[in-house]
């Protein structure tokens, strides 16, 4: 059993220990990638046999003052963790790269943006994150910028802060936001298939991912994000979105939080077990096909307890696969040969 995870947040937490973790003597206590508590670590990920890991470049508009800044600190951070570590892993921009790693016995590790404002509107700085080996995007998270709109209540970020646009309120059960992409985010969709970096539509309105589905040309993705049918949290995809990722010969990641797996409207948190993750896992295939699902497993970027702790513990939901009906070779598929086919033709 191999795997690719589509997207973790482990990169942006690791910046965020480092810069909180201080001992009393002011000697910074740095955790490392190597080995660590976090749901993702080299150790763990090498006991999981992982082939590839992408590594999200997390920025919280709300928390930093220049996202394009804390986007490059997490740049330099994850490559001083690639020097520190090429005796496991090493960075990869290419299909040709995974497999001269695969074949050295070396996982890989890609580098991804979550938030489109890390580029602040400018093709420019998108260049630039392709050049340091940026090769996938989310146009936005949960913050309105200047490419889209979030498929969540809209928040703007303004000099006194983050405030919310309360005359238009999407609540997160049941609900969706109809506005589109933004001029700005119809030139970033055309620059990056131009560029070669994959389009990420999680965490993008109703909207936006029709915008992308309308004027793109090659595949794209939905790193992390589940079913609504089966659970109506706004961040899912609708049947339709399903359908039309399978459709373009994209690949929908599965994502392991809680609340994007079994949300309730009374607010109750979901529950995260192998069997609702595979739950989700046939319900997509059925509508989008085989070739369409991967994994997105968000670990280390959200709260709430899950049966899959951590990176080594899939072999879980390998075996609630199997009790969904899945064959062994069609396992293959959801945990990393659909996403290296996407790779292959994209990288």
């Amino acid at each position: 059993m191999k795997i690719i995870d589509m997207h973790c947040d482990t990169i942006s937490r690791l910046r965020t220990e480092r810069k909180e973790n201080v001992l009393p003597d002011h000697k910074t206590n740095k955790p490392e990638l190597r080995s660590s508590s976090f749901q993702i670590d080299l150790e763990k990920m090498k006991k999981g046999s992982y082939l590839l890991q992408n590594f999200a470049l997390f920025v919280n508009l709300s928390e930093e003052e220049d996202p394009y800044l804390a986007a490059l600190e997490m740049v330099h951070l994850f490559f001083e963790e690639m020097e520190h570590n090429q005796d496991i892993i090493r960075p990869v921009t290419s299909y040709k790269e995974i497999e001269e790693n695969k074949k050295s016995g070396l996982m890989s590790a890609l580098l991804t943006l979550e938030e489109g404002e890390i580029c602040k509107g400018s093709l420019e700085h998108l260049k630039h994150f392709y050049d340091l080996g940026i090769r996938m995007m989310t146009l936005t998270w949960n913050f309105e910028n200047q490419l889209g709109f979030p498929n969540r209540y809209p928040k703007r970020r303004t000099n006194s802060g983050i405030e919310t646009d309360s005359s238009s309120h999407y609540p997160f059960y049941g609900s969706s936001n109809p506005t589109g992409l933004t001029k700005t985010g119809l030139e970033f969709l055309e620059e990056m298939e131009h560029l070669g970096i994959i389009i990420d539509v999680s965490h993008l309105s109703d909207g936006g991912f029709y915008d992308v589905y309308n004027h793109t040309h090659l595949p794209f993705v939905a790193s992390h994000s589940n079913a609504r049918s089966l659970c109506k949290h706004c961040r899912n995809l609708t049947d339709d979105m399903i359908q039309k990722i399978g459709q373009r010969g994209g690949v929908i990641g599965l994502n392991f939080y809680g609340n994007f797996l079994d949300f309730h409207e009374d607010g109750t948190p979901g529950q995260s077990t192998a069997a609702c993750i595979a739950r989700h896992a046939r319900y997509i295939t059925n509508l989008g096909g085989m070739d369409c699902l991967g994994l997105g497993s968000d670990f280390d970027g959200f709260a709430g307890e899950t049966e899959l702790s951590d990176c080594s513990m899939l072999y879980l939901l390998e075996e609630a696969l199997r009790k969904q009906g899945f064959s062994s070779g069609e396992i293959d598929k959801i945990f990393y040969r659909n996403v290296l086919r996407l790779y292959q033709e994209l990288l």
